[in-house]
């Protein structure tokens, strides 16, 4: 497995695929001011792996302020309870996650077809609209895009001049199972389009940037799913 990656200045690739199991989804980390917010925390089994990438930054997992869910996919929280447990960050997601990610309601965690189990984690700061957090002088920016999910969020913060957009799962999956919508999903695409984000950090297939390749990747699921 590979280590944590840097993406730009504060912002890291702590988990995916390549850095800490197969299942887990990308995992991100936002430092700055000596603390840190993760941004998911994939599906369980590469939970350590995470920390130690954490660690390898020279991040103390106390440090770990926030623990920001895009969804409550299994591939996204698997591993929010040993991840939370060690760090002692605060949950955060969007009401509408809830009986996913605090309730643990199996259909809308799909954990099922990774043949896992999900015991649901208490949420302790429940946003609502597009309210964020704050992570030191940087807000984090918490817009709702529901589509995949009822309650899916795109966190986005702007460093240095640059808008780092993180956009979970823009490819879908849709399914009714876990409450897809198609028109909510094509208007959350359009809402994302007009951050004009310089990088995006996606949910499964990594860094897409400049602006332009940012665009040219949402714009390609856009013209796919309105076929």
């Amino acid at each position: 497995m590979k280590k944590a990656v840097k993406i730009c200045p504060h912002i890291y690739q702590v988990g995916g695929s390549t850095l800490s199991a197969s299942e887990d989804c990308c995992v991100y980390l936002i430092e700055n001011e000596g603390e840190g917010v993760l941004i998911d925390a994939g599906a369980g089994k590469g939970s350590q792996r995470i920390l130690d990438n954490i660690k390898s930054l020279g991040l103390s997992l106390q440090a770990v302020k926030y623990i920001i869910l895009t969804h409550g996919h299994i591939d996204h929280v698997g591993g929010l309870k040993y991840l939370q447990e060690q760090t002692g960050a605060q949950v955060v997601c969007h009401h509408l996650e809830l009986p996913a990610i605090q309730d643990g309601e199996p259909k809308l965690t799909a954990a099922a077809l990774y043949g896992m189990k999900y015991d649901g984690v208490n949420v302790d700061i429940v946003l609502h609209g597009d309210d964020g957090v704050h992570l030191g002088n940087l807000q984090i920016y918490c817009p709702h895009t529901p589509g995949h999910t009822v309650g899916g969020i795109s966190p986005y913060i702007d460093i240095a001049g640059q808008r780092i957009l993180f956009g979970q799962d823009i490819h879908g999956p849709f399914s009714s199972q876990w409450g897809s919508d198609m028109k909510q999903w094509r208007d959350s695409m359009r809402k994302l389009l007009a951050l004009e984000a310089d990088i995006l950090c996606e949910g499964h297939f990594g860094i897409y940037q400049p602006a332009a390749e940012v665009k040219r990747y949402i714009e390609g699921y856009l013209r796919q799913y309105i076929r």
